[in-house]
């Protein structure tokens, strides 16, 4: 007898994918506030930044497994080849622009965003969105996706890009406290 194959309707699907989101946003917003108030605020984020990063290594070296099991080497051109994350009810929408002679990824309406501005907890939130940067160096060390906006910094939506890593980064990860600004913003 044939495989049973069950549809939903696109807009449900979005619908249940932002619900996950939502709850995805809220686990990390509930942790991080926890670990603040426990710790303090520094150690706190510190700790935040921590988990991230660990959360990030086990994307990106999965997602470098991935690749090498499909006979790709993980670099920056196969790294969104690999994507681990749903094409829909993340984001609104998500479009690719040209901006400074750079590809860069636009993503609209991010529901996690959304939902730690609405609890106000753009800051330990923002801590969340490191996963980029993070997972894509994990993936492959001459390579970081990072942002030149983020929704809980304030802008309108987020904005990615694919950029080299320079020596200062690949130290900058190595180091037991990592600053994740300094890495999205070093270009030299």
């Amino acid at each position: 007898m044939g495989e049973r194959i069950e549809k939903i309707p696109l807009e449900e699907a979005k619908r249940e994918v932002a619900l996950a989101s939502r709850r995805l946003g809220l686990l990390h917003l509930a942790f991080a506030e926890v670990l603040v108030e426990t710790l303090g605020e520094e150690e706190g984020r510190k700790t935040i930044v921590r988990a991230i990063e660990e959360y990030s290594k086990k994307i990106g070296q999965a997602k470098a497994d991935r690749a090498r099991d499909v006979g790709l080497e993980p670099n920056a051109e196969t790294f969104f080849e690999m994507s681990d994350l749903p094409s829909i009810g993340m984001h609104e929408g998500v479009e690719e622009v040209e901006v400074d002679g750079e590809k860069r990824v636009r993503a609209y309406g991010c529901v996690m965003g959304r939902v730690w501005h609405e609890y106000g907890g753009d800051s330990l939130g923002r801590i969340y969105c490191y996963v980029d940067p993070a997972s894509s160096m994990a993936f492959d060390q001459g390579c970081k996706f990072v942002h030149t906006k983020a929704l809980p910094d304030g802008d309108e939506y987020c904005e990615l890009v694919m950029r080299p890593t320079t020596q200062k980064d690949r130290e900058a990860v190595a180091s037991p406290d990592t600053d994740w600004d300094a890495i999205e913003t070093r270009t030299d």
